[in-house]
């Protein structure tokens, strides 16, 4: 699948109201079946698409950072958990600690994560498509039809099954 950001976030856009109503009526259908429907659909476009190829995630959005991830990334930084904090974090409107700046400090230049295998925990289930109980998480689904490629590609498919 061939990626290109500023044609994905048009068609994000045009498609904005449709995916809201589409993922807002999920929750009416039996959590289960979405569940399987929305598993075997993020595992087909994920055998697509390589995340390398855009990591949009990492460039436009902040994952929270639980105190678990402060001190896991720190540490493979080799600095104390208030350093990190301070270098990095600001504290949002919600009171979540995240990143100060976009894109994220530890992406490179060829996509790859810094900090890959201490990554935040947000950041290691990110899109959280392949999550139990899809159709509690609708609004963050939406959301994320608006960051991820990958989101917005298996929503397209999902409003195409005949069962949806």
């Amino acid at each position: 699948m061939q990626l290109n950001l500023e044609q994905f976030a048009l068609r994000a856009k045009n498609k904005e109201p449709e995916n809201k109503k589409f993922l807002s009526n999920l929750k009416k259908k039996d959590p289960r079946k979405v569940d399987d429907v929305f598993h075997a659909t993020h595992e087909e476009v994920f055998e697509e698409l390589d995340c390398l190829t855009c990591a949009n995630c990492c460039k436009t959005t902040s994952p929270i950072f639980y105190q678990n991830d402060i001190e896991r990334v720190a540490k493979a930084l080799r600095m104390k958990p208030g350093d990190f904090i301070e270098k990095y974090l600001r504290i949002d409107e919600d009171k979540d600690y995240v990143l100060k700046s976009s894109p994220c400090p530890f992406l490179d230049a060829d996509n790859y994560c810094s900090v890959y295998e201490d990554r935040p925990k947000a950041c290691r289930e990110y899109p959280h498509t392949d999550r139990k109980k899809m159709v509690q998480i609708t609004d963050l689904t939406f959301k994320n039809t608006m960051v991820g490629p990958a989101v917005f590609e298996m929503v397209e498919r999902l409003k195409k099954m005949a069962k949806f």
